[in-house]
């Protein structure tokens, strides 16, 4: 349990015997009725109920009290546990399916040579004893198959509540019932197969339905084991060697300290290389499959794989600080969160046990009083009408989009945020994007590298590891991984000095380093670098992210608008939105007139996409239609965005817009077909032309017909494709002359 800024508690709990949609709306609506309760969402993903609330007015025992008294058990939220239960309830379908396809097929041979024998040569005494064998083989397997369905129903009846398992139950219950009826007086027919048959496909549906909630869930707790389970740390002392490396666990890791990183191992948390330099994989945490060099200086993460040099890392993030942590939440939080979609398909759910027993009782009774039909008749048809209206396809409609886009999202570097960003990002027509630290890196680099004769950049790089300015940081990220000058001396604001070969070098500005007249350089920041005689002048520009340029001209072609709105000044935008032949850009902003400009646009009908990183972003990444944020944004920017992006690059940008675009569009195609359904559906089974097993296949082929449809969602589209499958630009390497056909870079801000 944890307390927030505001003194309210928050505790999350693993529900049990949740069944259906229908479920969360009970639970939820319970929860919130208690005094005390600010608020409660349930993941129907992970089963995962968070309940914020005020600890003087109620406690743990009584949300948990609350929750039993409706049927449903409750305890703290615990991974493995969680996983342990869901595992053992999965493993119970498959027994369950097992048993009523086994029994299925059986009662389907007995079923066949009764068909084919009407009004032929089968002896009534025959006939009868098929049927009863036929009994022999569904009554026990039902009974074990049907656990799942009959549980769930008795405790919701118990509690003066109707689930969807409930008419399930007396469907199922009531074809028995009347078969062995038959039986008993030697009629013709009876209805062992439809019932038998009747579990099979629902269990097969609620299997694969589970199968995908697993697999969904899968990719958070994926990402918290890339972590590994230790570490080899230094221990605290003068000497960092070999003999004083301590293998720690991973949680009990604490920032600034001091780890090493063999090999071929995974690096165990977020840290900064302060020796050594190699090439790591970062696959699992920005989707990029070739190796990123790094050297002194640079940012690593948790999760990726070091290549084939040891590195001793500066942990910069412990405990769940770091950013796979940080990913596994965003995951968690977007697969809690339900969008508009979800809600209308919830709400139906919820209305559909009322309605569907009233429907099946009034089917039946009008048969019965005002069609002429006998008890058996009239009980078919009821029976086919409880079967025939199963929201499954209406329940799965939403769900198994949301899911296969959150996979989508994730294969190309996204994370949601806000579930009700998937339609929102689908509905846009204008990306405005910030400059500083989205359309260009975070980081500055030395523009020219190149130029500058190889012993001067290193010996700035040297100088640079003395100093905590940032210029002099961008120096060793641009520079290479040169092992620092001792004696070093930083003048604060103005340079660094040390002895070197027969004299002094120095690193910093002009005036600090005694040189006269060395030139102005309108867009870009300088620092200069001198030994003796011989001096150079370094660049520090943020360059653009290597496939900026691709990205938007992808977007114009997808009929999207483009803007550029920076707090930067307007002769630093210029030369970018020229580089990116954007014709509406702004620069020098402050938040509020990025908020009118905003504003503007939506009084006109525009439905914009805010992309941004700064501080000065989150309001405009508020008031806009949807937004996006770089992984690397500061927090409270990104918990305005609705999804934030791994990597250097845009492409995200583009495949986010993709995906949401397709997601959008099978949603409400399978809506629509799940409303279609119930339509031509509920006629045909009340007009009396539907038998028990013929009302299985169709409601069983419903739920199939909107899964396979959302499984059309596996990534992002042809359309953005060959952009997330581009090489990116590491960010380590200097700048070359020719380094980019189209060299364009932007001035510090």
């Amino acid at each position: 349990m944890k307390t927030d800024a505001e003194g309210r508690s928050r505790i999350d709990l693993a529900i049990d015997g949740i069944t259906c949609a229908a479920c969360l709306g009970d639970i939820e609506t319970a929860m919130k009725r208690l005094p005390g309760v600010v608020n409660a969402r349930l993941n129907l993903t992970s089963h995962r109920l968070a309940v914020t609330f005020d600890a003087a007015r109620i406690q743990a025992g009584g949300l948990t009290g609350a929750l039993e008294a409706i049927g449903y058990r409750a305890y703290p939220y615990e991974q493995r546990k969680v996983e342990a239960d869901e595992a053992a309830r999965f493993y119970l379908l498959l027994k369950c399916l097992g048993v009523a396809v086994f029994a299925a097929m059986n009662i389907m041979l007995l079923s066949i040579s009764v068909w084919s024998g009407e009004g032929a040569s089968m002896p009534p005494e025959t006939r009868d004893f098929f049927h009863f064998l036929s009994a022999l083989i569904a009554l026990p397997a039902a009974a074990y198959a049907g656990q799942p369905f009959y549980f769930s129903a008795w405790n919701s009846l118990r509690q003066g509540r109707v689930n969807m398992d409930v008419p399930i139950t007396i469907g199922v219950s009531l074809a028995l019932a009347l078969s062995v009826y038959e039986t008993w007086r030697h009629a013709p027919q009876a209805y062992f197969d439809s019932a038998v048959m009747l579990l099979a496909f629902l269990l097969a549906g609620r299997v694969m339905d589970q199968a995908m909630r697993r697999k969904t869930r899968a990719a958070a707790g994926n990402l918290a084991a890339l972590k590994g389970e230790n570490a080899l740390r230094f221990t605290p002392g003068d000497r960092e060697t070999e003999e004083n490396l301590v293998l720690t666990p991973v949680a009990a890791l604490a920032e600034d300290d001091r780890v090493l990183v063999r090999a071929g191992e995974r690096i165990p948390a977020d840290g900064v290389i302060e020796s050594g330099a190699s090439s790591v994989d970062e696959s699992a945490i920005t989707g990029e499959t070739l190796g990123k060099p790094v050297r002194l200086g640079d940012n690593v993460y948790a999760g990726s794989i070091n290549g084939d040099g040891a590195l001793k890392l500066r942990v910069t993030a412990a405990g769940n600080a770091a950013l796979i942590d940080e990913a596994a939440r965003l995951i968690d939080a977007a697969s809690a969160a339900r969008s508009g979609y979800v809600r209308l398909a919830d709400r139906a759910s919820q209305l559909y046990a009322p309605v569907v027993h009233l429907a099946a009782l009034a089917t039946g009774l009008t048969w019965y009083f005002f069609l002429g039909a006998g008890v058996h008749d009239a009980l078919v048809v009821g029976i086919s009408v409880l079967i025939i209206t199963c929201p499954c396809a209406l329940a799965l409609a939403v769900p198994a989009v949301q899911a296969m886009a959150s996979g989508a999202f994730f294969r190309a570097g996204l994370f949601l945020n806000d579930a009700t960003g998937l339609e929102k990002i689908g509905e846009v027509d204008t990306v405005v994007f910030d400059k500083t630290g989205t359309l260009t890196l975070p980081e500055p680099r030395v523009a020219n590298a190149g130029d500058i004769p190889p012993d001067l950049l290193d010996l700035a790089a040297r100088l640079a590891h003395s100093s905590s300015h940032p210029l002099a940081r961008a120096v060793v990220r641009s520079a290479g991984a040169a092992p620092a000058l001792p004696d070093a001396r930083e003048t604060p604001g103005m340079g660094v000095a040390a002895p070197f070969g027969d004299g002094e070098a120095w690193l910093g500005s002009a005036a600090f380093c005694e040189i006269e007249s060395p030139g102005a350089h309108a867009d870009a920041s300088a620092i200069f670098v001198r030994h003796g005689a011989r001096w150079a002048r370094l660049l520090i520009r943020q360059t653009l992210r290597p496939d900026a340029t691709r990205v938007l001209d992808h977007l114009r072609e997808s009929g999207l608008n483009i803007a550029i709105l920076s707090g930067d000044r307007p002769e630093a935008v210029a030369p970018i939105a020229r580089a990116l032949s954007v014709e509406s850009w702004s620069g020098g902003l402050k938040p509020a007139e990025k908020i009118a400009f905003i504003d503007e646009r939506v009084a006109e009908g525009a439905k914009i996409l805010m992309v941004g990183d700064g501080l000065n972003d989150a309001p405009a990444l508020a008031a806009a239609y949807a937004s996006l944020s770089p992984i690397d944004a500061v927090h409270l920017t990104q918990t305005q965005a609705d999804a934030v992006f791994l990597g250097d690059r845009l492409a995200p940008v583009a495949a986010a817009i993709a995906i949401a675009r397709r997601a959008r569009a099978l949603m409400r195609q399978n809506l629509f077909f799940a409303a279609g359904y119930n339509v031509v559906a509920v006629p045909f089974a009340m007009s009396g032309h539907a038998t028990p097993l013929f009302a299985a296949l169709a409601m069983s082929a419903s739920s199939i017909v909107v899964t396979v449809n959302a499984l059309r969602l596996r990534g992002p589209g042809k359309a953005v494709t060959h952009l997330l499958g581009e090489p990116k630009s590491s960010g380590n390497e200097p700048a070359r002359k020719a380094s980019s056909p189209k060299p364009v870079a932007a001035p510090s801000a």
